[in-house]
């Protein structure tokens, strides 16, 4: 019974919202039709989720950069007015989708236009919410620390282009980890919390964690081959902490994927298997810390690396493999030759990431995705 009256209450707020949405007038700041689509997007209702609607937002966002301002100030009005956890997680499932849609607008909004970081429910008692406001804070912590993160991309890519230093390249991978960690951050820790709209933002969770990880292992792929001895050894010690935070990550991802399939959560159906970096690989970074004279060894890995088109870290057991001595590699594109990488770079279309070979392409936000893209291979 209480249930239903919750439900019933959501549901008059949201209409009392849209009716007077209905009275108010397009501005810079106000688009009725747009604030009519937030609002059936992030609803009260926690047994269903509105597809229709968030796509009308994401097209929105992707049709005008003019569309911005309307939509933060939106979102802004929506998320400081609710107390509902249903409300908070559906509107980080939005902005998680209108970041997905990387137009050169979003540079504009760097942190979000909105604090959740401390988000408690008000309409029930905290022993049964406090598993929904963990796991709504942990999304907000990721999407807020992502948002700069790309914004700063697209400023960079919008600029004068050119190639990023050894040291860039290194940081960018630094700041990949860090989002990686956060994102394995958001899950469900209490045990009334299988709900269809967290299986929903787990499935977002997942989409990214592939997207995140996949960047990480392409920049890897590409760092190997340049660290040297001439390259110095204050990048080397860097190279190695986030190779052996790589391999760690990869751990960690295992029982992430583990647990997200346990759950029930339907991208993580099949879990991936997360390959070591070979440890000739690792050895090679210390001797550059140490000293050691490999300028000969370095040589032939570098050919030897070139010729077999670079590492692999993740696999999928449905794809055919080549065994090699030292390499796993898969027969598909995302980890070419250096020679590959430059007509890669002509031809690409992916719209943010400034590194020419992501593991995963995605074209349309992952809001309210249920399976895997089929461009999603590894």
């Amino acid at each position: 019974m209480m249930k239903l009256w919750k439900r019933a209450s959501g549901a008059i707020k949201d209409r009392k919202t849209l009716f007077s949405i209905g009275f108010s007038r397009k501005t810079s700041f106000r688009n009725p039709d747009l604030d009519s689509a937030i609002i059936h997007a992030t609803s009260h209702d926690d047994s269903s989720v509105d597809y229709h609607n968030a796509h009308r937002v994401y097209k929105w966002i992707r049709s005008s950069p003019s569309n911005l301002k309307p939509f933060v100030h939106a979102l802004s009005s929506r998320v400081n007015r609710t107390r509902s956890w249903i409300v908070a997680l559906k509107t980080l499932m939005l902005v998680h989708g209108v970041l997905c849609c990387k137009v050169p607008s979003l540079q504009e909004i760097r942190r979000l236009p909105f604090d959740l970081s401390d988000f408690s429910d008000g309409h029930s008692r905290p022993s049964k919410t406090w598993g929904f406001n963990a796991f709504v804070r942990a999304y907000f912590s990721f999407l807020d620390q992502y948002s700069f993160f790309l914004s700063d991309q697209i400023r960079r890519r919008h600029k004068k282009p050119q190639a990023d230093s050894v040291n860039q390249e290194l940081e960018r991978i630094q700041k990949l980890q860090s989002l990686l960690h956060m994102l394995l951050q958001i899950r469900p820790m209490a045990d009334n919390m299988k709900k269809t709209l967290i299986l929903e933002a787990m499935d977002c969770v997942v989409m990214e964690i592939f997207d995140v990880y996949g960047r990480i292992c392409s920049a890897i792929a590409k760092l190997l081959i340049k660290i040297h001895p001439a390259a110095g050894k204050a990048e080397a010690v860097m190279a190695l902490k986030i190779v052996k935070k790589a391999t760690s990550q990869g751990e960690d991802l295992a029982l992430y994927f583990e647990f997200c399939k346990e759950f029930g959560v339907s991208n993580a159906h099949e879990i991936p298997k997360f390959v070591r970096i070979p440890e000739e690989d690792i050895q090679a970074i210390e001797n550059v810390i140490n000293g050691v004279d490999v300028k000969e060894e370095t040589k032939e890995m570098e050919e030897e690396v070139e010729e077999e088109k670079g590492i692999i870290l993740v696999e999928r057991p449905e794809l055919k493999t080549i065994i090699t001595d030292k390499w796993e590699v898969f027969e598909d594109d995302y980890f070419l030759t250096s020679h590959e990488i430059k007509e890669a770079d002509q031809h690409r279309k992916y719209d943010v990431d400034p590194s020419p070979l992501p593991l995963i392409v995605i074209d349309e936000p992952v809001y309210f995705t249920h399976t895997l893209p089929d461009l999603i291979t590894f």
